[in-house]
C-alpha cells in the first residue's frame, strides 16, 4: 500500500480548507494512520481522502491553485476510496444545483446534490440520526449549512435520511455525508469508513 507505514491503510484529508484537524484526529482514532494533503506527492502517498466541509467554490478554486485536480481526478478514475461530508459532497456529486459556472463537480459519486440546501448559517442545527449501519445510539449529526441530496443514481445506497432527505450515502468504497461528523466525539462513522478500506486491503493480501 503506498506509504508504507505500519498501520494497515493511510487516509489524507484534504487540508485546504475546513475541519482538517478534526478529520484528522477522528480519522486517527479509528485506529488508521492519517495525514494531510495538500500536494499531487502526498495525494499519491495514501490509500484513501476524506474531504472535508468548507465552501465548495472556494474549495474548487483552491484545488486548481494548488495544482490538485489533475492528480485528484486520476486518483479517484483509479477507484480511491473517499469519505466526504458537506461540501466534500457537492464537489464529488455528478450535477450541482446553485453551483457556480467554474465549479468543480468531479463526478464520482451518482448524485444531484444543491448547495446550501437548508439556507444560511443561521439555518443550521443538530438532528439524532438513525443510522444502522452503526447501531445504536443515534449519530449526533451537525448540519453548517448543509447540502440537500436531491437524486441519487444506480449504485447509491441510502444509509440514513432526515427529513425525508438522503444525508448519508455510499456509493461502493465511496461514503458521502451532508453532515459534519467530525465536529462531535462519536467517530463511528469514521470507523466506518476506515473498516471497509481494511476489508479490502485483508482481501488482497
Amino acid at each position: 500500500m503506498p506509504g508504507g507505514t505500519e498501520a494497515i491503510v493511510r487516509v489524507g484529508a484534504l487540508a485546504l480548507q475546513g475541519d482538517v484537524r478534526e478529520h484528522l484526529a477522528a480519522l486517527r482514532a479509528a485506529h488508521c494512520d492519517a495525514i494531510a494533503v495538500r500536494t499531487a506527492a502526498e495525494l499519491e502517498a495514501v490509500d484513501a481522502l476524506a474531504i472535508p466541509g468548507g465552501e465548495s467554490t472556494t474549495m474548487s478554486r483552491l484545488i486548481r491553485a494548488f495544482g490538485l485536480e489533475a492528480p485528484l481526478r486520476r486518483r479517484l478514475a483509479d477507484g480511491m476510496p473517499t469519505l466526504s461530508t458537506c461540501a466534500g459532497t457537492i464537489l464529488l456529486s455528478r450535477e450541482i444545483r446553485d453551483g457556480t459556472g467554474d465549479q468543480l463537480a468531479l463526478g464520482v459519486l451518482h448524485l444531484t446534490t444543491r448547495r446550501n440546501g437548508y439556507g444560511r448559517q443561521l439555518d443550521s442545527f443538530e438532528f439524532d440520526l438513525e443510522i444502522p449501519e452503526i447501531g445504536a445510539p443515534a449519530f449526533r449529526a451537525v448540519f453548517i449549512r448543509a447540502p440537500v441530496i436531491e437524486a441519487v443514481g444506480p449504485g447509491v445506497e441510502v444509509l440514513a435520511v432526515q427529513g425525508g432527505r438522503p444525508v448519508a450515502v455510499r456509493q461502493g468504497r465511496h461514503l458521502s455525508l451532508t453532515f459534519h461528523p467530525e465536529m462531535t466525539a462519536d467517530h463511528r462513522l469514521h470507523r466506518l469508513f476506515v473498516e471497509g478500506l481494511e476489508r479490502v486491503v485483508e482481501g488482497a493480501a
